[in-house]
């Protein structure tokens, strides 16, 4: 249980230092980073550690963005949910075992339908 709140602590002051970088950025990548981690935030999985990992890349990369002088929609393009959708393709998202779970009774109903024949 320590281990289980040491950890949840060290997460929360990650967190915390993540988005003072943020701050840090110029107003454009900020508006767009606070509509993304609404967006990506929505979708967090499980403890919420894969998603504070993907949000530190995103940093990273406007970060990036913003000292090479790039406008923030050079970085995402401008068909922002797509980036986003993209980013957190390897992400652990809530919808990953709905998502499973499909593909799951799929498999299951097409092995049936192949019993029977």
């Amino acid at each position: 249980m320590l281990e289980l709140i040491k950890k949840m602590i060290g997460d929360k002051k990650e967190y915390r230092q993540q988005l003072a970088r943020v701050e840090a950025l110029p107003e454009d990548y900020r508006f767009v980073f606070e509509k993304i981690h609404g967006y990506m935030w929505g979708f967090a999985g499980g403890d919420g550690s894969d998603m504070l990992k993907t949000q530190n890349e995103l940093i990273e990369l406007f970060e990036a963005g913003a000292a090479d002088g790039k406008h923030v929609l050079d970085v995402t393009g401008e068909d922002v949910v797509g980036f986003c959708d993209e980013f957190l393709r390897d992400t652990k998202k809530w919808t990953d075992n709905f998502r499973k779970k499909l593909n799951r009774d799929m498999m299951n109903k097409f092995e049936r339908g192949n019993d029977s024949k």
